[in-house]
């Protein structure tokens, strides 16, 4: 054996590491940055490079207003709705229903009014803070360029839908301190001269922070990461295995022990921890974009609210999304959605050509409970979890990172973590 084949076999035996982070997404990219501000050090393990899955695909809204997360529908006329597949918003695969049912019927449980408003309370406690552990990250990333701060507009086309989003979007306002607008057809046209067709009006949330290229984003604050120290590794999570008192994990460039291992994987974490016997009501909903050649831009991401589609100026064009379908992780894409979009916001701007071929489609770990799960591992040593954003990563991945280097390094934590214990759903 040659000098340097030993060399290099030695070094693939001997890597080691404080905490191994699994997923580089922004919740995973976040944890790290996190941890090794505190000191640290912290391998990044992905199959891909940071940003490229879950967290490249959404709409590029840092969400300082969306206080309540998305609960499932109470009401018969809206069940209906989504079962007879009428409207954009919602679609899903019949043969994936029967495995989607223990956690769709909790979501339906946690929905009842009493149980979300306690829910509200709790989101809204971490998405009040998403903007001030953003904003540091983007200036030490030097990710400012990406950045736009004049929010976005949630636009409805029939007026009853615009009076009761308006009265709604007032009372969310003052009940959480946030400053917003109400447009009426004639403002937004103003606001928004793009548009083709006259609106009914519009909510513009003037808090949120919106990114022009979210997988960028995540990309620079992986950057950040490593210019400060920290490795970055292509391995495969399912690997993860106990090893002696911490973990380990295979990569391109060898094992990596760790004493520390957080599980930060979005909808990849379903598979990892039920092979370690965890049962999490985690499920997913899917979502398709496309961007599209235009002339002109939006000014800020428009939602269509009651068409269940949503149009974001990007780098890579105007890029149009669908709401959620409910489906296998894994199965086939039918973006049934992304042809109804694209018909839609066609009635409302120029859209050119497509930029991709075909549409690009990710998926969102919901909890049943639509709170994260952020903690401890109930029955492992040193196993920790960071999964379960649902529509919001993007916007609380900061947040709920810096909770859980708090909680890992056993400080008072900023927010009370209680309500996104691992332990809430038993052992």
């Amino acid at each position: 054996m040659t000098e340097a084949s030993a060399n290099s076999r030695h070094s693939r035996q001997s890597r080691r590491t404080d905490v191994l982070v699994l997923g580089a997404g922004i919740v995973g990219v976040s944890t790290a940055l996190a941890l090794q501000q505190r000191g640290h050090a912290v391998c990044l393990v992905d199959r891909n490079a940071p940003g490229r899955e879950t967290s490249y695909g959404n709409a590029g809204i840092i969400q300082r207003e969306a206080v309540q997360p998305y609960a499932f529908p109470r009401a018969w006329q809206a069940i209906l709705r989504v079962a007879a597949r009428r409207g954009n918003d919602v679609h899903y695969h019949l043969r994936a229903l029967p495995s989607l049912v223990p956690s769709l019927a909790r979501y339906w449980h946690a929905s009842a009014p009493q149980r979300y408003a306690a829910i509200v309370d709790a989101y809204a406690a971490l998405i009040r803070h998403c903007i001030d552990e953003h904003a540091p990250l983007i200036e030490r990333a030097g990710a400012q360029d990406l950045i736009r701060k004049s929010g976005w507009l949630e636009a409805y086309r029939t007026p009853a839908a615009f009076e009761a989003a308006a009265r709604e979007a007032d009372a969310v306002a003052r009940a959480h301190a946030l400053r917003h607008a109400v447009l009426d057809s004639a403002a937004l046209a103003a606001d928004e001269p793009v548009l083709q067709r006259p609106m009914a009006g519009a909510v513009h949330w003037q808090d949120p922070w919106t990114v022009s290229d979210p997988g960028e984003l995540v990309a620079r604050y992986a950057a950040l990461f490593e210019r400060e120290g920290g490795m970055i590794l292509r391995g495969d999570a399912d690997t993860l295995r106990q090893s002696g008192s911490g973990w380990a994990v295979d990569t391109a460039d060898g094992p990596v022990d760790a004493e520390h291992a957080v599980i930060a994987l979005g909808p990849w974490a379903a598979g990892l921890t039920r092979r370690l016997a965890y049962r999490l009501p985690l499920f997913v909903k899917r979502g398709y974009h496309r961007h599209y050649a235009v002339a002109e831009m939006p000014g800020k991401p428009l939602l269509d609210a009651e068409s269940g589609i949503l149009l974001a100026p990007m780098r890579q064009g105007l890029r149009l999304t669908t709401g959620a379908e409910f489906a296998h992780h894994d199965a086939a894409p039918t973006p049934v959605q992304s042809v109804r979009a694209e018909m839609l916001a066609g009635d409302l701007v120029r859209l050119g050509k497509p930029v991709e071929a075909q549409p690009w489609m990710g998926a969102r770990p919901c909890i049943a409970d639509m709170r994260p799960v952020v903690g401890r591992a109930p029955r492992h040593a040193n196993l920790w979890f960071h999964f379960g954003h649902g529509h919001q990563g993007l916007t609380l991945g900061p947040a709920t990172a810096r909770l859980l280097a708090e909680l890992f390094d056993r400080d008072t934590p900023y927010v009370d973590p209680t309500p996104y214990d691992p332990r809430r759903f038993g052992a």
